[in-house]
């Protein structure tokens, strides 16, 4: 296994949700004009063609890629991140980018609190202090009452539960298969069930939207990819926080591009769990 690199960890997780925020927001203009399903298979045949190539040009080859000492668990995760996808590209149809995401948010929490009981990773006292507080920026966001409850939002939330658990799958599944392996059989299992579902839903797409789905083709890519490595190099508990970052990017593409609202308590909640975030890279550089 190798080792833990906190700081390594904390710039992947970063830039990860760099990434799926433009790749949610590309999801949410395809999503609109087409079928979710379609969309998402389509995502997910490049995927899978992106992953075999790049096995195919390691040592061993896709004998290698393909070999791993946890089948069972490498499928379940590979299909539980292709339906996760679906439900949130729905939430985004039905709420948009910035309330989909300020439930979706509480999904960092569920890892982080769980990454102790879970994975047996050690979470001390101020790292729960700055999950405490990330927790209360999600609230402030949120700004609990009847439009946030409202029966839509179970769908983001239900999206938050699946991909809590994909997070610490894919941590536990770094502990005996390399990143290769799990992004390998992230794309081929996802390809396969997503072709099941969504190749009965198939739409003619203009060739702008084209353009589009293969902008959403590589941001896919590059952001399953950065997550895995993120969570092979450093714990769950310490890189979570930044995770939060991606409220702050996909609220500014739900604004510049899409028209939404940014009410001052969603700038006041963003302000708080980036700050969560900045307090754990100083607690990390100290224990260092």
């Amino acid at each position: 296994m190798r080792a833990q690199d906190t700081r390594l960890g904390i710039a992947l997780m970063v830039a990860t949700t760099f990434i799926f925020a433009v790749q949610d927001g590309l999801s949410r203009h395809l999503a609109s004009e087409y079928n979710v399903l379609m969309v998402v298979m389509i995502r997910y045949w490049f995927f899978a063609a992106f992953v075999a190539t790049l096995a195919a040009r390691r040592a061993g080859g896709l004998r290698a890629a393909t070999t791993t000492h946890q089948p069972a668990l490498q499928i379940f995760r590979g299909a539980l991140l292709a339906l996760e996808i679906c439900v949130m590209v729905l939430a985004f149809t039905l709420l948009g980018l910035v309330e989909s995401h300020a439930v979706f948010a509480a999904y960092p929490l569920l890892i982080a609190a769980l990454s102790g009981p879970v994975l047996g990773e050690r979470v001390g006292w101020r790292r729960w202090a700055a999950i405490g507080v990330g927790f209360a920026g999600v609230l402030v966001i949120l700004e609990p009452g009847w439009g946030v409850f409202a029966p839509e939002a179970a769908v983001p939330l239900l999206a938050a539960l699946m991909f809590a658990l994909y997070g610490l799958l894919t941590r536990f599944a770094a502990r005996a298969d390399d990143a290769a392996t799990s992004f390998f059989w992230t794309g081929a299992v996802g390809a396969v069930v997503m072709t099941a579902a969504g190749l009965w839903t198939w739409e003619a797409m203009t060739p702008t939207d084209w353009i589009w789905m293969g902008c959403l083709c590589l941001t896919g890519v590059l952001g399953h990819f950065t997550l895995i490595k993120c969570y092979e190099v450093a714990e769950a508990s310490a890189v979570q926080p930044f995770a939060y970052l991606q409220l702050v990017f996909v609220s500014a593409i739900g604004l510049l591009v899409f028209g939404e609202t940014i009410r001052p308590n969603v700038a006041l909640g963003a302000a708080l769990v980036v700050g969560a975030g900045l307090f754990t890279l100083w607690r990390a550089r100290v224990q260092a």
